[in-house]
């Protein structure tokens, strides 16, 4: 086990009707107005909006204002982070508060670092300047999927580019994340399984690529995804089902808050790095991607770590075999309902050179370019055929 450091300092408020104490956080970290940054209008057609809103109007210590800052898309993007760091300016906020998914949450970190950052925001994802500093981040989860409620990372596309790259640093960490399992009974079908597949994705990064990766880690991460499976089964089932719903958003925030990382080292994202690009490029959403992509780089990555692929298999299907793993992984993702491969998300083999030069930028980004040249990543997507 290697040496580490495990620092997180978001405050996590778990359960039914937390998201009544929105207003009584924010006042005790001094804020007297924020950004509330969302998605669709849903949160208002199912009333969270006003709850919200309430709760940041009945304070007996000082009242709460907010700025409104509406329609935030899935994949987010850069032109909409700019206009959220100019509207965070011109009314003097003090704060971020997200109130949605991980698309939501991305943005409001993003326009949390470019309020203090005096250059464009994007600067700060090409690494032209660092994050320094942040306006603090408070977040309402609406669907669990991309870990970002407690960790210090943000996913943003440059929507003129088509570059998807992402940003981290301490400052962005959430202060107080908001996670009641209620509040995502109204995620659809396609949006459950599509998260099944990215909290999937973000735990075997690692626990694949990872040159030290200690049983305790294995058995954490095995269990998560054991966790993923049965309670999306149940939830396609029961959607109505809160302790199904709440294991399942519990094991996502897990996934990648730095726990299953602790004492393990040289792994990489391989995965991640070659669906910003479909994402970036096609517009995909995120885990659909990822669930097309994971089993083609399985397939080619399985003789670099024999090992691994066969405990995979057998602590976490109940087979023999690393390929046999590999098979019942994708068999579960057709199963559920989640692409498995490039034509089910409209992308043809003659789209194939435009992603693998994109993925040529991301690879570098993630610090895997050696080990993902084009010829590497072709071989890749074409198993995903």
């Amino acid at each position: 086990m290697e040496n580490f450091t495990f620092f997180n300092p978001t405050k996590i408020e778990f359960g039914t009707g937390k998201e009544q104490l929105i207003g009584q956080h924010l006042v005790e970290h001094g804020i007297k107005k924020v950004l509330l940054c969302y998605g669709s209008e849903r949160i208002k057609r199912e009333g969270l909006f006003d709850v919200v809103s309430k709760s940041l109007a009945e304070q007996g210590i000082a009242l709460v204002e907010f700025v409104e800052f509406g329609g935030i898309v899935s994949n987010p993007v850069i032109s909409k982070v700019r206009e959220g760091i100019a509207l965070a300016r011109a009314h003097q906020v003090d704060a971020i508060l997200s109130v949605g998914g991980g698309s939501v949450l991305d943005s409001s970190k993003a326009i949390a670092a470019g309020v203090c950052h005096d250059g464009d925001v994007w600067d700060l994802f090409v690494g032209k300047a660092a994050i320094k500093s942040a306006l603090p981040v408070f977040s309402i989860l609406t669907l669990a999927a991309t870990g970002s409620e407690m960790n210090p990372g943000a996913v943003v596309t440059n929507d003129e580019t088509k570059e998807k790259f992402f940003i981290m640093a301490a400052p962005l960490f959430p202060k107080v994340s908001i996670v009641n399992p209620a509040l995502m009974q109204g995620v659809s079908r396609d949006y459950l399984v599509y998260s099944a597949s990215d909290v999937i994705a973000h735990l075997i990064e690692a626990y694949f690529t990872a040159t030290v990766h200690p049983k305790l880690q294995s058995r954490l991460v095995e269990s998560l995804i054991n966790t993923v499976i049965e309670t999306t089964e149940t939830l396609l089932a029961d959607p109505a089902d809160y302790d199904a719903r709440a294991q399942f958003a519990w094991a996502a925030t897990l996934a990648l808050n730095g726990l299953t990382y602790s004492g393990a080292a040289g792994f990489s994202y391989p995965n991640h790095a070659i669906e910003h690009s479909l994402s970036a490029l096609f517009n995909v959403p995120h885990g659909a991607g990822l669930s097309v992509v994971v089993p083609g780089w399985m397939k080619w990555y399985r003789d670099r770590n024999p090992a691994q692929f066969e405990r995979f298999a057998r602590n976490v299907f109940g087979v023999d075999g690393g390929e046999h793993g590999i098979a019942a992984l994708e068999a579960w993702f057709d199963k559920i309902g989640t692409p498995t491969r490039l034509p089910q998300l409209g992308i043809k083999e003659a789209d194939l050179p435009a992603i693998v030069e994109n993925v040529q930028r991301n690879v570098r980004i993630f610090g895997i370019a050696e080990t993902y040249p084009p010829e590497v990543v072709t071989a890749i997507l074409k198993n995903a055929l």
